[in-house]
This record gives structure tokens, C-alpha cells and sequence, in this order.
């Protein structure tokens, strides 16, 4: 057989295969007649579900060659659901006697100015030494005590109930008061030299 023939033989089995397939289709009814067309547009402007439409179709047609169909047809659905209506709000929870009960707030002791006194490191040339800063005494508080203006410098384990923040008059600026802005805020001169 000839590379010609053998082409021509594979050309001819692949179109009959085609028309076997096509066939088996019509015959289970999985083909879009002008009939089966006309039906499921009645049937989509009636708004009945696809589900619905498709078993109305029979022949094993699915809820998805439906779906295709309506949408390569271009078909829209006209629902015309009524005002929805608002649910109903929640009840509130009941409140449990310690929940209910106004939160406990320490009153810390007032702040003490304690004064630091580290031997000064040697400072890079052209860098201004650093001042003396009196760390305040941290109050202590939690973060339902924290507010805008205190110090939010963590003390301790985040993971242990006696975890706290500063607390103290913070820095115009800065979430922290002085003492821990600097511990915070590395210089960008300092960070060179402790890279080196």
C-alpha cells in the first residue's frame, strides 16, 4: 500500500468513525433539534431549573447540556423575586456574671525616673554621642489597658499571662516613650557598624 493510499484509508476511517458518533448521538437523543430548541426555550422563559428542563428533554440530556445550550443561545433569566426581607437581628448573648462585671483597672504605682548608667560605647567618628536618657518606671499595663498615648514596648513572654507593655507617657510620634524608642530605633550608622 502506498503512503498516498494509507493517508487516504486513515482519512476515510476517521469520517466514518464521525458519522458513527453523530449517529449514536441522534439515536440517544443527545442532539439540539429545532423541536428540543423551541422546548427548552419555552421551558427557560416558564423558569423552570435546568435540572427541571432537562428531564423534560429526556434521552439522557443533562443538566449541563442544557446549561451550555441556554447559554450559547444567549437565553437570560427574567426572576422577579420578590423584596427580600431583613433578617432578624441576633439576640444578644447572655452575659455571664464575671463578663458582666465591670474590668478590674490596677492602679499602678506613679513613675519614677531611674537613671541608666552604661559605660558610653565608642562612637564612630562623625557621629553625635548618644544622651543620658532616664528610664521611666513601666507601668506595666495590658493590652486592654494600652492606650494611644502610652509607651507600647513589650515586656516580657507574649505567650505568659504576666506578658505587659511599658505603658509610660510615650514620645510625640513614636509608640514608645524615649527610654525604648532608642532601644527600638537603631541609627542607621550604628546598624553599619554592627553589620561589620
Amino acid at each position: 500500500m502506498t503512503r498516498a493510499a494509507r493517508h487516504l484509508s486513515a482519512r476515510v476511517s476517521e469520517f466514518c468513525r464521525c458519522k458513527l458518533m453523530e449517529a449514536a448521538l441522534a439515536d440517544g437523543g443527545m442532539t439540539w433539534t429545532e423541536e428540543r430548541i423551541a422546548l427548552l426555550t419555552k421551558l427557560w422563559s416558564e423558569g423552570l431549573s435546568a435540572s427541571q428542563i432537562a428531564a423534560e428533554l429526556g434521552g439522557g440530556m443533562s443538566r449541563n447540556a442544557v446549561l451550555g445550550k441556554a447559554h450559547r443561545l444567549g437565553l437570560v433569566r427574567h426572576e422577579t423575586k420578590g423584596p427580600s426581607t431583613p433578617r432578624p437581628p441576633k439576640p444578644p448573648r447572655p452575659l455571664d456574671a464575671s463578663a458582666s462585671a465591670e474590668p478590674l483597672v490596677r492602679q499602678a504605682p506613679p513613675s519614677v525616673p531611674v537613671v541608666v548608667s552604661e559605660p558610653p560605647a565608642a562612637q564612630p567618628a562623625g557621629t553625635p554621642p548618644e544622651q543620658k536618657v532616664t528610664a521611666p518606671l513601666s507601668k506595666k499595663v495590658t493590652i486592654m489597658e494600652l492606650r494611644e498615648t502610652m509607651c507600647r514596648f513589650p515586656l516580657g513572654d507574649p505567650t505568659t499571662p504576666e506578658f505587659r507593655f511599658c505603658g509610660a507617657q510615650a514620645s510625640t510620634g513614636l509608640p514608645y516613650c524615649t527610654h525604648h524608642a532608642q532601644i527600638a530605633y537603631v541609627p542607621a550608622a550604628e546598624r553599619k557598624r554592627l553589620r561589620a
